[in-house]
């Protein structure tokens, strides 16, 4: 287990900054506060990840609050993180930032192709979902991923489809769908190069992301200040 934060994303956090600032000129007060919480997880995930080449993980830098606060939510993860690494060995789990990194390789949660889920893959979802209601106060984005072997098209669906049906299972296991995020991104976040069945195989999986919700990034800051 390894704490691990990127330089890199930092650019991109004033960008995301950036639109929010433009985005709220001449909102009304609730106005600008809807927007910057659409800002946050999930939404600022696609920017960072567009700089850093991990929507997952930018959707846990975006969430990031730091100081006290963040040592509080920081603390909550290591645990949630330790856990998770003792009940789900088919996943690797990494701390990033102040939440959690979880990856499954696409071959324990789906067969080459589908979007059937494997009885393997729903041990794993359902541990995670174990978690998830232990640990109730965050958010959770879901990142399917493809190989580059097909159409762009194809991959960008197979893998939305694939993210969306992880999400559907944790839903069935009660997992409350406003706490879920599903995206697909194809092909184009690959982690190891596509010229070989072994990085095509690294390339097929999905992420997930878990950050701390905004209603208790905020509960936390107001319990810090």
């Amino acid at each position: 287990m390894r704490m691990e934060r990127s330089a890199r994303a930092l650019p991109a956090l004033v960008i995301a900054g950036t639109f929010v600032v433009s985005a709220c000129a001449g909102m009304s007060q609730k106005q600008k506060g809807a927007v910057v919480g659409a800002a946050t997880g999930a939404a600022v995930g696609g920017v960072i990840g567009n700089q850093t080449g991990s929507t997952a993980r930018g959707a846990i830098i975006g969430a990031i609050v730091g100081g006290a606060a963040g040592a509080v939510i920081g603390h909550q993860m290591d645990q949630q993180a330790k856990e998770l690494q003792q009940n789900i060995p088919g996943a690797t789990i990494q701390r990033v930032g102040e939440g959690i990194a979880v990856t499954f390789a696409s071959g324990i949660l789906f067969p080459f192709n589908s979007t059937e889920i494997l009885p393997a893959g729903k041990e794993n979802l359902t541990q995670l979902a174990n978690s998830l209601e232990k640990y109730p106060n965050s958010d959770v984005l879901i990142v399917g991923h493809t190989d580059s072997v097909g159409t762009d098209a194809y991959n960008l669906d197979l893998s939305q489809r694939r993210a969306q049906a992880a999400s559907a299972y944790l839903q069935s296991l009660s997992v409350p769908a406003t706490r879920l995020h599903a995206v697909g991104k194809g092909e184009s976040e690959p982690i190891q190069p596509n010229d070989t069945d072994a990085g095509r195989a690294q390339n097929r999986r999905v992420e997930i992301a878990i950050y701390a919700s905004e209603a208790y990034r905020n509960q936390v800051k107001s319990g810090t200040q």
